[in-house]
């Protein structure tokens, strides 16, 4: 039977159907917002995956370009490996739900998201966010959701619920994503124009009111159709392996919980952990069935793992103490440095406490630009942010090669974070790719790329308008005892309740990202952490001027310049010329990149300053027009009997007769002038016709005693005695000297 719900979001219909496509699947939906259609699917197998102590879930989103009506750009004119679009999607639907599973739940889980119609008016992030938590509510699989999505934005003051696309590209000041169930929020995620905290957790706060309407969809949905829930038990503990645990490694632990150093720390707790096992796991049992002595020695794990849980967060609930010494408020030593690699068009150094991150910059033109095929159009993208974490950064081994979901969320994250203080086009006619590097990491490495990019940028003499920093925010939890903690380290992160990313300038927020790991946070955790970060920030602010505070006044010697200068639109196809020919021979003599806009701006840009000054001067004069009294240094182009015509400019010739080449009687132009001579000329006159007639003799000087001769007839020819035509020698009215 087929079961459908909707409710009203954003102008438009958002509806969620059931029992007509995929049936063979836990549970699948197809939801319908505006013509863009998005189908849904959930499956999980009925039984644990042995050997993994985590949830195996996974979400695809799976963009089809028939959705919008495209064929795919790629060679093979299919669809590949996701986009780092579709990938941040899928990172969207994925964080919100994963902690409402429950604890232990261990079946392999997948959620696919898939693309099967395109309205660019119509979100289908929002829709697919919508579909997976309904798919989930109404199977057999333990959820405790639902949960849903909501994109915001602002235009001139006003929030906009999911604004479309176009929207997003110019007129919205802020673009941010939530997440939630009826009674909390589970995840944010975005970036804004410098926009204060107070407007950016009113954007929150709008946007979970919407959400609401889709829960509530959802809930009726799961009345019509739900399934009955699988039942799952988690697997008891056994009261003795808590005792023995708790006896051979509590004091371990508590000693490696205040230790600062990180590896010393690690090296500590692994001794804790040997020491429980070598406590309730026997050299008898592993001797004698070591089956059942793995088995044994996994539940013994598991119980550390949780003591180790319970006794850091009591530690910071009650002691107000972290596991660094630190307080709730204080952020790591941070010790910044730019300009650290010589070739390099621009470079930045970021440390902060054990988290650091090198940044470099790389300028380029219009050739560099990145080609994007989407779903919404075809482009190109100027500003490239690309961060690596490679395994060294954690002290580890493993497999480097294409990025992980991981390392493009962070890329993203930090991308938004600089966004926000990059030039315009106009203004500075780059193309920039960003390198974070991260080198050590131990807390918000993504955090750290934002500020040591923003030191990077400025470094390369970028003219942005003030610099962008971030900081990550945790939280524990427990009850009614809540501790907010800044500058989070890993295992803040790894056994805390909240993982909160804000950057920005001293201005306002540019990006934001939230996690939670629990059934949400209320407006309280979220106003104080939102003042939390931004003393942090300004403090982290503060140490990188220390470093560099403004942008260089001058780009590296070893980037680009990019010179522009702008013709009238209709002298385009001038200096581009017929088969590109000008163009192609104003680069050929300069070596110089040069990039036309069909605005009439034309980027020049070369190491060599000369070079470029030598096309501007060829572009300039492939368009510019003759002028009677201008002096030109021209090159002869043809010699004829009656003269030369010389190119004064790239596009035009002028005539330069014989009786004005020089000061005595010419007989033979090629006594004076050859194919290939620069010869300096004067425009003495430009007819109705655009012809152009030129001097050589009124640039020399009178010879002494210097008698005019008779002129040369107009025409051409001369006859035997050199008169004009049927005219005596010499004849014809002398002209005046000019």
């Amino acid at each position: 039977m087929i079961h459908t719900v909707s409710c009203q979001m954003g102008g438009k219909t958002l509806s969620i159907e059931t029992g007509k496509l995929a049936k063979q699947a836990n549970g699948s939906v197809l939801v319908s917002y505006g013509d863009t259609r998005v189908l849904v699917t959930v499956c999980a197998s009925k039984t644990p995956k042995e050997g993994i102590d985590f949830f195996p879930l996974t979400v695809e989103y799976a963009e089809r370009f028939y959705a919008a009506g495209k064929i795919p750009g790629s060679f093979h004119r299919r669809e590949g490996r996701p986009t780092s679009e579709a990938t941040l999607s899928a990172r969207m639907i994925d964080r919100p739900i994963r902690p409402l599973f429950p604890e232990g739940f261990r079946c392999e889980t997948q959620i696919v998201a898939t693309i099967i119609s395109l309205d660019t008016e119509a979100d289908p992030d929002i829709a697919a966010a919508a579909g997976a938590s309904a798919a989930l509510h109404i199977s057999d699989i333990p959820f405790n959701g639902p949960t849903g999505a909501c994109r915001i934005g602002r235009v001139g003051g006003k929030f906009v619920i999911n604004p479309t696309w176009k929207m997003l590209q110019g007129e919205s000041d802020l673009e941010i994503i939530v997440t939630g169930t009826e009674r909390a929020i589970m995840m944010v995620e975005g970036g804004a124009h410098q926009v204060p905290e107070e407007e950016v957790l009113d954007a929150v706060l709008t946007a979970h009111r919407e959400i609401k309407k889709i829960t509530d969809m959802i809930e009726d949905l799961r009345k019509k159709c739900g399934k009955e829930k699988r039942e799952f038990v988690p697997a008891a503990v056994d009261p003795a392996i808590e005792k023995g645990v708790e006896a051979a490694s509590k004091q371990k632990i508590a000693q490696a919980l205040k230790t600062k150093e990180k590896q010393q720390r690690y090296a500590l707790m692994d001794e804790a952990k040997s020491a429980a096992i070598e406590a309730l796991v026997p050299q008898s049992l592993v001797d004698s069935d070591s089956n059942k002595a793995k088995a044994k020695e996994k539940e013994v794990k598991a119980v550390f793992e949780n003591l180790q849980y319970k006794m850091m967060r009591e530690m910071i609930l009650t002691e107000r103490v972290r596991i660094d010494g630190r307080d709730e408020k204080t952020v790591r030593g941070i010790t910044v440095e730019a300009g650290v690699l010589p070739r390099a068009h621009g470079s930045a150094l970021f440390t902060r406490g054990e988290t650091q991150v090198m940044s470099v910059i790389t300028l380029g033109t219009s050739d560099d630009e990145q080609i994007v095929d989407s779903l919404y159009e075809n482009t190109m993208r100027r500003v490239m942010l690309h961060y690596n974490f490679p395994p060294y950064s954690v002290g580890e081994t493993g497999r480097m090669g294409g990025q992980s979901r991981r390392e493009i969320g962070h890329g993203a994250l930090a991308e938004r974070g600089v966004q926000a203080i990059l030039p315009k086009y106009d203004a500075f006619p780059y193309t920039l790719r960003i390198v974070c590097e991260t080198l050590e990491s131990n807390g918000s490495s993504s955090m750290g790329s934002v500020c040591s990019a923003s030191m990077a940028l400025m470094d390369a003499g970028v003219p942005v308008p003030k610099p962008v920093a971030g900081i990550a925010m945790g939280l524990i939890k427990e009850n009614d005892r809540i501790s907010i903690l800044t500058d989070i380290l890993g295992d803040e992160d790894h056994l805390g309740d909240m993982d909160f990313k804000v950057a920005g300038t001293r201005d306002g927020v540019t990006a934001i990202q939230m996690d939670i790991k629990i059934e949400g946070v209320d407006e309280a955790i979220m106003r104080k952490a939102l003042a939390q970060a931004r003393e942090g920030r300004l403090h982290i602010l503060d140490k990188m001027a220390a470093a560099i505070e403004q942008p260089r006044q001058e780009l590296s010697k070893y980037a680009p310049r990019i010179q522009t200068i702008s013709i009238p639109t209709d002298r385009i196809g001038e200096v581009i010329g017929p088969s590109g020919k000008n163009i192609k021979a104003i680069i050929a003599a300069t070596g110089c990149k040069i990039d036309i806009n069909d605005d009439g701006k034309i980027n020049i840009a070369s190491n060599d300053s000369g070079a470029a000054e030598k096309a501007i001067k060829l572009i300039r004069d492939t368009i510019a027009e003759v002028e009677v009294g201008t002096i030109y240094k021209g090159i002869v182009k043809k010699v004829v009997e009656f003269g030369a015509f010389v190119g004064v400019l790239p596009n035009q010739d002028g005539l330069l007769h014989i009786s004005e080449i020089a000061h005595e009687r010419v007989n033979d132009v090629q006594d004076y002038l050859k194919e290939g001579d620069e010869v300096e000329v004067k425009v003495i006159d430009v007819d109705r016709m655009g012809k152009v007639r030129l001097s050589r003799k009124v640039l020399l000087p009178l010879p002494e005693g210097h008698v005019p001769p008779a002129s040369h007839s107009g025409g051409g020819g001369r006859g035997p005695s050199g008169g004009g035509r049927g005219g005596p020698a010499g004849g014809g009215r002398p002209r005046a000297h000019n």
